[in-house]
Formats: C-alpha cells, sequence, structure tokens
C-alpha cells in the first residue's frame, strides 16, 4: 500500500472473502447470523452522542421470515428531530475546525473496524434484515462501505491537494470548508454501504449530519452506528433518526440551517424533496447542495454477435441477484431473433436452476424481497401479465408470502417495446425481454434511448466493434455507467464512479472526488507579502 498526502494510506479496494464451504468466514458469519436471529434487539435514536429512546417502537422482521420478531426501534418526534438539529449545529463549532487528518483518522478506522471485527455482524445484519444472501452482503455492508470510506480519505486528499498559483509578492490558496449549517442525509433500504457512505462521507468533509436511514434497513443501520461510535465520531456529528418521513423532513428542511441533502431513494420523493427546497429558498441561510440518485429502467441489449451465453448469464445475474432490488438491476433487454432462441434456453436453465429462501442456507441464490408492499406490487405486474396477450411468461411467475416475501425470479417476453414493463421501475426480480429483428439494430437503439425516464445503468454486449461503438454513442444520455459486455451492475468504489442523469438522480458519482466537492465551499485566501503604499500606477506617469 503506497503514501499519500502527510503519509496517509492511500486506498486500495478490500478483498471480497469467498464464504465457501469449510471456510472459517462461512462459520463465522453463521454463527454470528445465528446469535443476532435469535436475540432481540432495541435500536434507539442517536442524538448527540446519546442512545435516545421514546417508548413509541415499531417492530422488526426478517423478509423472509416475516412473522419472527427481531426486535423493536425507537420513533422519532418533532422535538427530537430538533434535538438532532440543535446538537448538530454546536458540534460543527468544533467539527469544522477539527484539522482534516484527524477527521481522516476516525473514518479509517471505522473501515477496519468493519473489515475486521465488526465484518461478520454488519453482513449478518444485513442478510437477516434486508434478505441479501452472503456474497451479496459482503459485496456491500463489508467490501463497499469499506471501500467508500477508505477511497473518501483518499479523495478529500486530493481536492484539498489542489491548490491555485502562487507568485513571490502573494500566496494564494484554497480553504474548503464544509457547508455553512448542518446536512440531510436520507438513505435506501437495499445497500447497508449507501446507508453508511451518505452520511459519512459528508462528516468526513467537516459537516455535520441528521441521517434518516430507512425503516426497511435499521438493524444494520444500528451496526453502522455501532462502528461510528466505536471509530470516534464525536458527538453531535451524525445524528440517526427513524420514523414518520414527512415530518422528519419537514423539520430538517424549515430549518434556516439547512444546508445540504444527500439522498439515494426513489424519484418521485427526490423531486417532492427538491420542490420542497424550492419552496422553502427563502427561508435559508444558505443555497442548499442537492445531490441525489434515485431510479433506473436499466437496459440490456444484445447484438447478434454476441456470446449467446454470456448474454444469458448477464440477464440471470444483472436482473436477479439481490432479487432484482438494485437501483442498477437489469430489467429490460433488447434480444437479436438470431440470437434469442440460445438465449432463452440458457436462461430458463440458469433460472431453474436458482435455490429460494432463507440466506442462512448458504446455497440459496434467490432470498426474498424486501416487504409486503414490493411483493403486493410486483405480483400484481406478474398476473396482468399472465392476462395480457402481448406478454407471455417463459419462466417463475409464482410467488408466496405465506411465511416470507419471495417473489420467483420472473422473465417475461413481449411484443410491444412499450409494454408497461419495458418502462416502469418495478424493482424486483422481474425482467422483460422484446425480441428485435437483426436488421433492426439502429433502430433498436432508439428505441432503449427513447423508452425510458432513466438514465442509470446499461449494457451492449457485442463481439463486432463497430456494433459496440454505435450503441456507446447513439446511448450517451441513456446510463450514467455503459457496461461493455458485462452485466449492468456490480459498480466497485475507485473503479466505477457510480450515478446516472435524466430521472436517475443528478448524477455526482458515489465513490468519486466529485461527489465530496458537493460538500464543501471552498474559500480564496490570498496573502500580499510586500502590501503597496501608493495608488498610483506607472501608466499615470
Amino acid at each position: 500500500m503506497g503514501k499519500g498526502f502527510f503519509n496517509v494510506p492511500i486506498a486500495i479496494n478490500e478483498p471480497v472473502k469467498s464464504y465457501a464451504p469449510g471456510s472459517p468466514e462461512r462459520a463465522e458469519v453463521l454463527e454470528a447470523y445465528k446469535t443476532m436471529f435469535n436475540s432481540k434487539v432495541d435500536v434507539p435514536l442517536y442524538i448527540n452522542g446519546k442512545d435516545v429512546t421514546t417508548g413509541n417502537t415499531r417492530t422488526m422482521s426478517p423478509p423472509h421470515d416475516h412473522k419472527h420478531n427481531l426486535g423493536t426501534y425507537h420513533v422519532a418526534e418533532k422535538s427530537h428531530v430538533e434535538e438532532a438539529i440543535a446538537t448538530a449545529l454546536e458540534a460543527r463549532k468544533k467539527w469544522s475546525l477539527m484539522p482534516w487528518e484527524q477527521r481522516a483518522g476516525i473514518f479509517l478506522k471505522a473501515a477496519e473496524l468493519i473489515a475486521g471485527p465488526y465484518r461478520a455482524k454488519i453482513n449478518a445484519a444485513t442478510m437477516i434484515g434486508q434478505s441479501k444472501n452472503i456474497y451479496q452482503a459482503e459485496i456491500d455492508s463489508a467490501c463497499e462501505l469499506v471501500d467508500f470510506l477508505r477511497f473518501n480519505v483518499q479523495y478529500m486528499q486530493e481536492i484539498y491537494e489542489d491548490q491555485p498559483e502562487s507568485t513571490s509578492a502573494a500566496w494564494n490558496r484554497i480553504e474548503y470548508r464544509p457547508l455553512e449549517g448542518f446536512t440531510y442525509a436520507v438513505t435506501p433500504f437495499n445497500f447497508t454501504a449507501i446507508a453508511g457512505n451518505l452520511p459519512s462521507c459528508m462528516a468526513l468533509m467537516g459537516n455535520v449530519v441528521v441521517w434518516k436511514p430507512s425503516d426497511s434497513q435499521v438493524y444494520s443501520a444500528k451496526v453502522i452506528m455501532d462502528v461510528f461510535k466505536e471509530a470516534g465520531v464525536p458527538a453531535g456529528v451524525i445524528n440517526m433518526v427513524m420514523g414518520d418521513p414527512a415530518m422528519i423532513t419537514d423539520v430538517v428542511l424549515s430549518s434556516p440551517d439547512f444546508s445540504g441533502l444527500h439522498f439515494t431513494g426513489s424519484t418521485n420523493v427526490f423531486k417532492n424533496l427538491w420542490q420542497q427546497i424550492g419552496n422553502n429558498i427563502h427561508n435559508y441561510k444558505t443555497y442548499p447542495r442537492i445531490v441525489g440518485e434515485t431510479g433506473g429502467k436499466d437496459f440490456i441489449v444484445a447484438h447478434k454477435t454476441a456470446n449467446a451465453k454470456q448474454v444469458a448469464t448477464a440477464i440471470a445475474r444483472g436482473a436477479f441477484e439481490f432479487q432484482g432490488q438494485k437501483c442498477s438491476a437489469a430489467s429490460r433487454a433488447y434480444i437479436p431473433k438470431s440470437l434469442w432462441p440460445d438465449v432463452k434456453k440458457f436462461v430458463i436453465e440458469d433460472v431453474k436452476s436458482f435455490k429460494i429462501g432463507s440466506p442462512e442456507d448458504m446455497s440459496n441464490f434467490i432470498t426474498a424481497v424486501i416487504h409486503e408492499g414490493s411483493f403486493d406490487k410486483l405480483a400484481g405486474y406478474i398476473d396482468q401479465a399472465k392476462k395480457d396477450s402481448d406478454a407471455e411468461i417463459i419462466v417463475g411467475g409464482n410467488y408466496d408470502k405465506s411465511k416470507g416475501y419471495f417473489i420467483d425470479p420472473t422473465i417475461i417476453v413481449t411484443t410491444n417495446p412499450h409494454y408497461k414493463t419495458m418502462y416502469t421501475e418495478l424493482f424486483g426480480p422481474i425482467i422483460t425481454i422484446y425480441i428485435y429483428e437483426d436488421a433492426a439494430y439502429s433502430e433498436t437503439l432508439k428505441l432503449v434511448d427513447e423508452t425510458s425516464e432513466y438514465g442509470l445503468t446499461g449494457a451492449i454486449l457485442a463481439t463486432d466493434r463497430y456494433a459496440v461503438t454505435e450503441a456507446t454513442q447513439a446511448l450517451q444520455n441513456s446510463a450514467g455507467n455503459f457496461y461493455i459486455n458485462d452485466k449492468p451492475t456490480g459498480a466497485v468504489v475507485g473503479q466505477q464512479p457510480f450515478g446516472g442523469a435524466r430521472n436517475s438522480g443528478t448524477n455526482d458519482k458515489a465513490g468519486s472526488a466529485q461527489n465530496l466537492l458537493r460538500w464543501v465551499s471552498p474559500r480564496m485566501v490570498k496573502e500580499t507579502f510586500v502590501t503597496p503604499t501608493d495608488y498610483r500606477y506607472p501608466f499615470l506617469g
């Protein structure tokens, strides 16, 4: 590992453990899973460095075993949110002035805690509370969160090192100040790493944060908060509040000291937040920063020269890993007629080989969707596809919520390129495929570009480089993360900065210095060494 500014370690990606049968990490995480599954936990709010209980609680249950009680979490009242804001503003007085290397030390320690002593616990929490299989939990809650914490320190160094030119007459320097006021992090259920990154990256840059995790991710959010406490994040710097999202948001956005929103979630919610901020703009002391990553209707396009087995694998992994509940998950595909028979055969074989059930059984590839609302929505689309004359379910199509919210991975083939599931974000294990004539490749690329309001991820598979070039150009605005001969998921911090445009967000690229720049307000300082004493310039004579 190399050294950066002030000899801080240069970030490297955290290696992914295999969890192969008989491996020590498999035994460790299974032990953690069983212990945590059978132990009820009480999750408090975390305000000003203290656990806060409210007496108003909600029950947590695993999506794959929804009758099992994991414990409870406490729900905030308006006064708790106001306290979180007030204590954050008080903490800012010292935190914003702390030398950057001291802040870096805290979050580098958090990375090592997750990579080591907390690894099994945070993975098990993600498996239990979000129904991720061990591999999906490992690449998310362990590796990606560790990568965010390490790489953000490196990016912070790079930002601070970017300084203007100076001369013998004057020293010019940029101070990368934190935003004035406090920031608001709103995080989703589907990635523990996102839940950890959104508040921590703002805090790293000297900001103070009110963090509202998803109600469906509170179980692993508590582990994140435990790590932050042990790593030494001072009281008031990151405050965690759960409860009614509308109430919490109203209190936060009505404060004149609100200075930034870091959001990952649904498109409509983000638009409403943006509108609310706009309506309040005259009340704020500063123009708030707004950063959001929202929905996607992510695509796979195969050219006639693609390898059919590779296309089938891209569909099987891209559409169905973590039950299709990734913002980047493939949910529409365009396959040429000549390639379809082989792709169809391979992908049906793959889907039929999937095992479905609890993540505790590590032979299961598919587990449950996040909650009953999601289950009912997905079941409705499946039922409608069974009725529609322009749609055919070629594999899957079954569902069962008697024990857990299980939806069979489902492939719909449509003769209508504008069929509802070709443009509607479903966020579940359903992909819709349209078969196009080989000669209509260019027209199909235009169709891909114009069908969806989103622009998050997409993939082209082809061996013809002219076809790849044409797709890369035609789909320039269709995906902020574009994949050539791969599935459209699996962005790695430091390698593929993540984000999309259109209705998929502000494209501020999580996992890059670009994102961290949104959380600073630079101050230019010019120091003149020999100050002039006469206003006259030579041209005056």
